[in-house]
């Protein structure tokens, strides 16, 4: 009995972060199926994909958000598979977290390798530690967008569900943890997790990290 009360808060945990994977596998599918998304090429040029569904407005402050989400990084820098993510949080930011609605989903494309260095860190924040634009949108959005693909991360937003490029300035992204060690059992590095090609992906994962590969692969979105 006092075995099974002992775990019973790590299983609830891992029920809890299961779920927000899939969530973000949700997301992640349907910004890019969609006409108005993210364009593939672009997808398919990120070195990690961030995504943090249902974020929420805090209650005190003005343009408060927080919310948890996973990343996805390309292995062997940023030559080889897809790895395991890592938990992640965002919280705070800008006027420009204002979209509108109550809860809004965002996916951040990390482009280059300063971008994945800022990752790395425990926490750092959004257009002070690492530049960030909103990402271009819709299916011929590609053309013209050299001063958006400088950025290290390309930033988009999914409120009422209308997907939309939107800058995060002063929102702090920083290492979850506690949802870390639910998924893994165990405290994790990220450098490992994230960038060597030999860590294994957990079962709970496996649906996000499929999404990621089939998306950035030039295969049809699917489920």
């Amino acid at each position: 009995m006092a075995g099974a009360l002992l775990f019973a808060p790590l299983a609830e945990a891992g029920d809890k972060e299961s779920e927000r994977l899939n969530e973000s596998r949700d997301v992640l599918v349907e910004l890019a199926g969609i006409n108005e998304g993210a364009p593939r090429g672009v997808l398919e040029k990120a070195k990690c994909i961030i995504v943090i569904p249902g974020v929420k407005k805090a209650a005190i402050g003005i343009g408060g958000r927080f919310g948890y989400g996973a990343a996805v990084c390309r292995t062997d820098n940023g030559e080889g598979p897809w790895g395991p993510p890592l938990m992640m949080s965002l919280k705070g930011g800008s006027v420009g977290f204002q979209i509108g609605g109550q809860s809004s989903d965002f996916v951040l494309l990390v482009m280059n390798q300063k971008g994945v260095d800022n990752l790395l860190k425990s926490k750092f924040t959004l257009g002070a530690d690492a530049s960030i634009a909103a990402g271009p949108v819709g299916r011929n959005a590609e053309a013209g967008t050299d001063l958006r693909m400088r950025a290290e991360i390309l930033s988009y937003s999914r409120s009422r569900g209308v997907f939309a490029g939107i800058s995060l300035e002063g929102a702090s992204l920083r290492q979850d943890t506690k949802a870390n060690h639910a998924i893994y059992g165990k405290r994790v590095d990220p450098r490992t997790m994230l960038l060597r090609s030999s860590q294994s992906i957990p079962p709970e994962a496996r649906g996000l990290v499929d999404a990621v590969e089939r998306l950035t692969s030039g295969r049809e979105p699917g489920q």
